[in-house]
């Protein structure tokens, strides 16, 4: 009894001083007022536009949120899907893209999709979901949900005349792919621009084994929650941020990004292993036969996916009997052709390119294939813009067979080295001042972003440095056209047990151009990074024997470039691109994501340039 008294006792204590709950009216003010919030709100079509919304079931249950726009009355209309990971009501409410806007107003029926477990769809969310194998047992991935949703637009949207085409751009330019790969019978076209197609080779995580951190700051984008978050680091100048955290690791662990499995599958998967090797898009579409006809798109300055197009292109050419795969290339950043294309950097064009390749190309593909009796687009395999000397047409990529050979002097010639020459020459490359992507400050995410524009940026403030070696020719005597993948053979030796090498092709400006902007410019003409470890394979890393001179071959992205008469061509050596690319200790470390602080020693590089050593350039040269 004093027991049950004493419980009742302190139940009236808390009762007077604890703040009320649910259901017990209390004494003092009640907020009343209404909410300004509007539960459910969605931004209403634009106008002269009739916005549709479903939730599209899946082959196992789960319902992707969708959106489609189209403009009254219209009928037998050709559907062009996107599938996204960045919000399908955003894509589809802000002021529609130049292209959008041209294909609502001429007929066409316009989708967005939020890829599974993305801003208001249902489902997991794995990012590059691979096709369904070894590495994902679902039976689910994106080629099944682009099927299943093909199937609903088919049946549900009264105004559709039955034929489909997929667009998107960088990631959603990987779903535009990975659809194709469904074989869906009304997919008549599909327009991947810049798309992810092998991120270790040479789209988004890395380049030939080098890790390109400056793509960390954007996994909140990515994977922090459905809608994402804020990218990680924005705001600070990432030169010194990224050099004082020291490793691609440590910047992960400071801003909470090894939490995000994807970030612990880079760390998992330093070299082309068997994961990697099995999501290469363009060796998949190569494998399975694909009937879809193909625009595919890319930006010759793309900063963040420059790889992936030309290398579908590449896989897919020599098994087009029926011209159903084409090329467009422009002289653009990553999504350029969606914007404006009247310049970029510094280089102004006579006229605004991406317009132009949206009206000439990408639409007349996309109304030959979905419009009910549209004539053919005649199409070029390639249609490209050659910075330098403008639109061209052309059957086949030349094969990269004019060598330009390092000599002794700082000279760049096509004849190879002589016996008798100087035989090397040396840089030291030091981790705690390595070579930057363009002149500092480096800014990620801002209005001073100067990646966007870092393909094209001057070269003249690496080519002052010690650490950077440069071999240039004689004036040009006429106009060369490079139009391909340079074949970079370098011979090369350092003291370190690792090295990186970068190597960049540029045109060096004559000091006399009537453009004071361009007079001595050293513009990039294609440029890449190379990882030493994986000289005897990618699959392979090997440490470097101290001062043994090796061969290093690989490719540089492709390009389309006019190098005038009066003009000379440059080749650039360093090895460190920072803080794009991480950079590598120059010491064996097996994990250089969590390389610790003493493992970054300085090495003396050795670039040979001898008759049994002889270092050189090969370029794809364009007859004109």
């Amino acid at each position: 009894m004093r027991h049950r008294l004493l419980s009742l006792l302190a139940g009236l204590v808390l009762g007077l001083t604890a703040p009320a709950v649910a259901g017990l009216a209390v004494a003092g003010p009640v907020d009343t007022l209404p909410s300004d919030v509007a539960t459910g709100y969605q931004p209403p079509a634009s106008v002269g536009r009739v916005r549709r919304e479903a939730m599209i079931p899946m082959r196992d249950g789960v319902r992707l949120h969708t959106v489609i726009v189209m403009k009254p009355g219209a009928r037998d209309a050709p559907l062009v899907m996107e599938r996204t990971p960045y919000g399908a009501d955003g894509a589809s409410a802000r002021p529609l893209s130049p292209l959008d806007a041209e294909l609502v107003d001429d007929g066409y029926i316009r989708v967005w999709q939020d890829v599974r477990g993305r801003y208001r769809s249902e489902g997991t969310y794995v990012t590059n979901r691979p096709l369904s194998g070894p590495l994902n047992p679902t039976g689910i991935d994106h080629a099944t949900d682009a099927a299943d949703t093909l199937d609903w637009l088919v049946r549900n949207v009264p105004e559709a005349n039955g034929r489909v085409g997929v667009i998107g751009g960088s990631y959603a330019g990987f779903t535009a792919l990975m659809a194709t790969l469904s074989g869906h019978p009304a997919l008549k076209a599909a327009v991947p621009v810049n798309p992810m197609v092998d991120v270790w080779m040479g789209d988004d995580w890395f380049h030939h084994g080098a890790f390109r951190q400056i793509t960390l700051p954007v996994l909140p984008i990515l994977m922090a929650g459905r809608q994402g978050a804020p990218p990680a680091g924005g705001g600070v100048e990432l030169y010194a941020h990224m050099l004082e955290l020291g490793s691609a690791g440590a910047f992960m662990r400071r801003y909470g990004l090894d939490r995000f499995p994807m970030a612990r599958r880079f760390v998992a998967h330093p070299a082309y292993d068997a994961f990697w090797q099995a999501q290469a898009l363009d060796r998949l579409l190569a494998a399975h036969p694909i009937r879809t006809p193909m625009l595919l798109v890319g930006g010759l300055y793309d900063e963040q996916d420059q790889y992936g197009a030309p290398a579908v292109f590449r896989a897919l050419a020599p098994l087009d009997r029926d011209r159903r795969v084409h090329l467009l290339l422009g002289p653009w950043a990553h999504m350029g052709v969606f914007g404006d294309g009247s310049g970029l950097g510094v280089f102004r064009f006579e006229e605004d390119t991406a317009a132009r390749a949206r009206c000439e190309t990408i639409k007349p593909f996309l109304d030959a294939h979905l419009k009910t009796g549209a004539p053919s687009a005649a199409l070029a395999p390639i249609t490209s813009y050659a910075m330098g000397g403008g639109w061209r047409r052309s059957e086949a990529i030349p094969e990269a067979t004019w060598p330009l050979y390092l000599r002794a002097g700082g000279r760049l010639s096509a004849g190879p080295p002589e016996s008798g020459e100087p035989a090397r020459d040396d840089y030291v490359s030091d981790p705690a001042r390595p070579v930057p992507v363009i002149a500092r400050p480096f800014f990620f995410g801002s209005r001073t972003d100067g990646w966007k524009t870092s393909l094209v940026a001057d070269q003249r403030f690496a080519a002052q440095r010690p650490d950077v070696l440069t071999y240039v020719t004689e004036p040009l005597d006429r106009p060369v056209r490079i139009f391909g993948r340079t074949q970079v053979e370098l011979f090369a030796a350092s003291t370190g047990a690792d090295a990186d090498f970068v190597v960049k092709l540029i045109d060096v400006h004559p000091d006399g151009m009537d453009d004071p902007a361009l007079a001595g410019y050293q513009a990039p003409i294609a440029m890449d990074i190379f990882r030493g470890r994986y000289r005897r394979g990618f699959d392979r890393p090997e440490p470097l024997t101290p001062g043994r001179t090796e061969a290093f071959r690989f490719a540089l992205p492709m390009a389309d470039h006019v190098v005038g008469k009066g003009h000379r061509i440059m080749v650039q050596i360093q090895s460190s691109w920072f803080p794009v690319y991480d950079r590598n200790p120059q010491t064996w470390v097996a994990d250089i994501f969590n390389a610790p602080p003493e493992a970054y020693r300085k090495a003396t590089q050795s670039v040979a340039h001898t008759p049994a050593h002889p270092s050189a350039v090969r370029l794809p040269v364009a007859a004109e």
